[in-house]
């Protein structure tokens, strides 16, 4: 059994910041990559970022220069800062892992629940 367990989301307003956390709580054998995704209302789901466990990233370009990833691979958790937030960034935030879980001979991906980032005056 696998949970991703998210934290940090909320409302703020344009110009602020935001930090989303996401632990991947259970018997992973192995994480080859984690991420975030968002959904806005009407939208499709869209990769926001992503990270490797060589650190390797990959941003969407509507996010580039305002938001990092980052993740702690001992801690299994991975982080997300977000800057100069804009109204458009208001959506659903979900985590995403890459990896393995006790005796899984190959990656699956596994999914948060989500949580709500809402950006407005």
């Amino acid at each position: 059994q696998v949970q991703l367990v998210e934290s940090g989301g909320g409302l703020v307003q344009p110009g602020g910041s935001l930090r989303l956390s996401c632990v991947a709580s259970g018997s992973f054998s192995s994480i080859n990559a984690m991420g975030w995704y968002r959904q806005a209302p009407g939208k499709q789901r869209e990769l926001v970022a992503s990270i490797t466990s060589g650190s390797a990233t990959n941003y969407a370009d509507s996010v580039k220069g305002r938001i990092t990833i980052s993740r702690d691979n001992d801690k299994n958790t991975v982080y997300l800062q977000m800057n100069s937030l804009k109204p458009e960034d208001t959506a659903i935030y979900y985590c995403n892992v890459l990896g393995r879980c006790g005796l899984a001979t190959r990656d699956y991906d596994y999914w948060s629940q989500g949580t709500q980032v809402n950006v407005s005056s």
